[in-house]
């Protein structure tokens, strides 16, 4: 190979390897008076070319030298006939630009609405490197097309933290920890500090975490014990800001297989409880009796439950009334199939309609929702 076409294909290496060189403080800590992003570009490509094992000059390719091969790039279409004001890169990596649109717009709303501190810094990266192509297409790369506006109500990103002087001492300033040992099959030591439900389970706990999950309102890890399997979901902040890796490494495919179980468990549910272990395996091995749970809902609710095509794998709508002389709809009966340990976020999510729904069966689910309907009337008494 030619000298010539050696260094061409070691520029596209750099690219490859460093998108956006050439930005901005893109790797120098220090801010400099005056920025070269060819220098930047040059010390990058050298650095690629050590890593390759080739051996090059003292100062080469000398910035003259880098610029004409910066022109051919463009020539060919290989780099964009524009500025890169904010650092070179080739295209738009795996994707399309229609799939760049979708996957920024999942960014921004993870990284605005759901705090995702890791996400937020990605997103402004992309923002500020991808702004040359975003005004040649009109501002549309970047325009909220889809969002999920489902915002966390507590705190999330420790910078954030720091800078509103609303420092909250919780896991979520061991989440790079966390991550590291989701990908890896690691077990962690954490401490829960806070659980609303049950005392017991506070203190010291040796896990596998298997995913960090938004629902809702806040973020959420799911994990397993080691010590017996069972899983369990626990919302981050309700951590302490305490994790402590261990030497025992499963590894990626004994993830993936139990995050498949504990994902059964979830979608047979109703919400994040789980139930306690014995329920657990009894449940993944197909020997726990379900319970059908039968509501009906009115006006105005009731259209809103037809609407409802995939609440759940096991629901069936069904018995819908109408007036005959209006064909106004005046009730419709929901069933669904449900462990018991999913009944109450199955009944919070019914007080939701208040007077619009009543419990049909069980027996046990009716008394429930039965008192609480009484509770509500004393309040007001």
């Amino acid at each position: 190979m030619d000298k010539a076409s050696e260094r061409l294909l070691l520029l596209i290496a750099t690219f490859l390897k460093y998108p956006g060189v050439g930005c901005p403080d893109s790797f120098e800590s220090n801010k400099e008076k005056h920025h070269d992003a060819i220098a930047q570009v040059q010390k990058r490509f050298q650095e690629v070319a050590k890593s390759l094992n080739i051996e090059l000059p003292s100062g080469y390719p000398a910035i003259p030298t880098l610029r004409k091969d910066l022109d051919l790039l463009r020539k060919y279409g290989i780099l964009d006939k524009r500025m890169y004001r904010w650092g070179y890169y080739l295209g738009t990596g795996a994707m399309s630009i229609e799939e760049l649109k979708v996957a920024i717009n999942a960014l921004f709303a993870q990284a605005k609405f759901q705090g995702h501190p890791q996400v937020r810094l990605i997103y402004q990266s992309l923002e500020k490197r991808l702004r040359g192509l975003n005004i040649e297409l009109q501002g549309e790369l970047f325009y909220p097309v889809r969002q999920h506006l489902n915002r966390a109500i507590v705190y999330t990103d420790p910078e954030e933290m720091v800078a509103k002087g609303q420092n909250k001492d919780n896991l979520y300033h061991q989440i790079p920890l966390v991550e590291k040992a989701i990908s890896q099959g690691q077990a962690i030591e954490i401490s829960r500090q806070v659980s609303p439900y049950n005392q017991n389970h506070l203190g010291i706990v040796q896990i596998y975490p298997l995913q960090l999950i938004y629902h809702d309102i806040a973020w959420y890890l799911l994990y397993e014990y080691c010590e017996n399997g069972h899983f369990a979901i626990g919302r981050v902040n309700r951590f302490a800001n305490y994790c402590k890796p261990s030497d025992t490494i499963r590894g990626i495919a004994a993830q993936h297989e139990n995050l498949q179980k504990a994902y059964r468990l979830i979608e047979k549910g109703w919400g994040l409880k789980l139930g306690d272990v014995e329920e657990q395996h009894l449940e993944l091995a197909g020997e726990l009796e379900l319970t059908p749970v039968k509501v009906r809902f009115y006006p105005p609710v009731a259209t809103f439950i037809l609407e409802g095509d995939r609440r759940h794998p096991s629901q069936e709508i069904s018995n819908t009334i109408k007036d005959k002389s209006t064909g106004e709809l005046l009730s419709v009966d929901y069933t669904v199939t449900l462990p018991q340990r999913s009944f109450d976020e199955f009944l919070l999510w019914l007080h939701r309609y208040m007077d619009a729904v009543q419990v049909i069966s069980p027996p046990e689910l009716v008394e429930k929702h039965h008192k609480a309907a009484q509770r509500l009337i004393h309040r007001y008494l």
